[in-house]
């Protein structure tokens, strides 16, 4: 008889054990939850969110996911329904993302809370979202930036392989009788500086002493540019004063450069016009002082030919009259 209560007692407890069992799994997945705001929002990919799935307003707990299932409009793309807490304010210019609190954690839909002066979004309303990264993704990245990194890597092989052929380079150009050339130069160098400095001292005083003779011409010559300046300023004065008569003396200037280039036109055309008969005068000029000068020659060898308008034959001594 006691073996039949026990019976009874342990299929009691394992009937309780599951009524609590299947309670638990059912309060986990939100049947007996009073219901909330039903929203939607699509993922490129659902990044292994489950139905049940929590959801986040600001990092709170904030709904439950209710579906996780392919757009039959657009196959391309995952949606995702969930509900939110009547309490949970929820804007139109929130943003869903998929988040996950540690690398071994469930990822859970995070939604944004938006800006203060947003408005609510309205229930049913689709919320936008924005693609995360996963581990998949980041492989995808690291997998690609391997070729980069191995072209890098192979860059600076190259460019350590010429930083090496330099080295060796400048280990030639500073080998020992390289260094002891410099080293002489440089001493044939210190030589000549010193031998040079006095000579450089000496330039460099005379320098100084005529820099210091130079001074008092520049003062004269600035004495001297100020004198002009006042002669300048005294003519530009008189020629403000005087420009009414100095403006009338060019006026009549011009005119009689005027008239005198008219008269030398009028000149140079009567010679123009006249040089035949000028020729022609000049030519009987000519022979009439010609005649002049034959009669001059005549009257200086037989003046008496004034008198007697004949020439006679000279008379010799001893001739008789006739």
């Amino acid at each position: 008889m006691s073996g039949k209560r026990e019976e009874a007692a342990v299929g009691a407890f394992v009937l309780v054990a599951a009524v609590l069992l299947i309670g638990a799994v059912l309060a986990v997945s939100g049947a007996f939850s009073s219901g909330g705001i039903a929203h939607h929002t699509y993922f490129k990919s659902a990044g292994g969110l489950l139905p049940g799935a929590m959801v986040r307003y600001g990092g709170m707990d904030a709904g439950k996911v209710k579906s996780v299932r392919v757009d039959p409009g657009d196959t391309t793309r995952i949606e995702i329904d969930f509900t939110v807490k009547p309490n949970i304010p929820v804007k139109t210019d929130s943003v869903a993302t998929i988040a996950a609190l540690g690398a071994l954690s469930d990822n859970f839909v995070e939604i944004g809370t938006g800006t203060k002066n947003a408005p609510l979004a309205a229930p049913g309303s689709e919320i936008k979202s924005a693609e995360t990264m996963g581990l998949g993704d980041l492989g995808d990245l690291i997998g690609g930036l391997a070729p980069i990194a191995n072209q890098a890597l192979q860059n600076l092989n190259q460019n350590l392989i010429l930083l090496q052929t330099t080295e060796n380079r400048v280990n030639d150009l500073l080998n020992d009788q390289n260094r002891a050339a410099v080293g002489a130069s440089l001493g044939n160098l210190s030589s000549m500086l010193s031998d040079s400095r006095p000579k450089v001292s000496a330039s460099l005083a005379n320098v100084q002493a005529a820099t210091g003779q130079l001074v008092p011409i520049l003062d004269n010559l600035k004495t001297t540019m100020n004198q002009a300046n006042g002669v300048l300023s005294h003519i530009d004065s008189m020629l403000v004063e005087n420009h009414e008569d100095i403006r009338q003396v060019v006026i009549e200037l011009r005119e009689t450069l005027a008239t005198a280039s008219v008269l030398t036109e009028q000149l140079k055309n009567t010679a123009a016009s006249n040089s035949d008969n000028i020729d022609q005068t000049m030519e009987n000029i000519r022979v009439t002082t010609e005649n002049i000068r034959q009669l001059t020659d005549s009257l200086k060898n037989n003046p008496a030919i004034l008198i007697r308008g004949e020439r006679l034959k000279d008379r010799k001594p001893g001739d008789a009259e006739n």
